[in-house]
């Protein structure tokens, strides 16, 4: 059997080459008739599908991948699978390298290109560590998701409260009642102040 196997980190991930469709479609190409897909990050070892994936595969079988980042992000651990892989006599297919087998210059590739995935992870962590610290030393700056309401929206929606049920107000206002019944908390305990006048 001819597995394939696609990963993206987030859904919405869509640069060339890197989409589910484009992955899926060159793994089609390449002969997969079985295709699993996860939208995990590549850090993370909790990919359901793939683990699945690797239950199902037998000796015999192929796996091809799109690149070797789509099954491993570290060194370590994609060295450990592939070589799993192989001594368990499944061809692993990866379409920007060639198939792996166990031969001393194939090995060498494999190192590289694990080598340089993690590497640039690195680099995209620590550049996202250190626009983090710029940040911070901004006016204004503040750690999170910014609000999606306004303190005199959510002061509005307050004082609708007054005269309306939680649902009225949701209607008129498009808050939710969840932010809602948090705000009305925040304001018996004074914290509601601070956003609002």
């Amino acid at each position: 059997m001819i597995y394939g196997y696609a990963r993206v980190s987030t859904q919405g991930q869509a640069k060339v080459g890197n989409s589910l469709d484009s992955q899926i479609k060159m793994l089609q190409d390449a002969g997969a008739t079985e295709i699993y897909s996860d939208s995990f990050t590549g850090t993370k070892m909790d990919r359901p599908k793939f683990n699945k994936l690797l239950c199902e595969l037998k000796e015999g079988d192929t796996l091809i991948v799109t690149k070797l980042d789509r099954i491993a992000r570290s060194f370590i651990e994609g060295s450990n699978l592939i070589n799993k892989l192989i001594n368990q006599r499944i061809t692993v297919n990866i379409l920007n390298i060639g198939v792996m087998d166990n031969t001393p210059s194939s090995k060498l590739i494999r190192n590289i290109f694990f080598s340089f995935s993690e590497f640039e992870r690195d680099l995209i962590i620590e550049r996202t560590q250190e626009g983090k610290a710029v940040a911070k030393t901004k006016a204004g700056f503040k750690e999170g998701r910014p609000k999606e309401y306004t303190g005199e929206q959510i002061r509005h929606a307050l004082e609708l409260l007054e005269k309306h049920t939680y649902h009225e107000v949701v209607e008129m206002t498009r808050i939710s009642k969840s932010t809602l019944i948090r705000a009305k908390k925040k304001q018996k305990t004074g914290e509601i102040r601070e956003c609002v006048e």
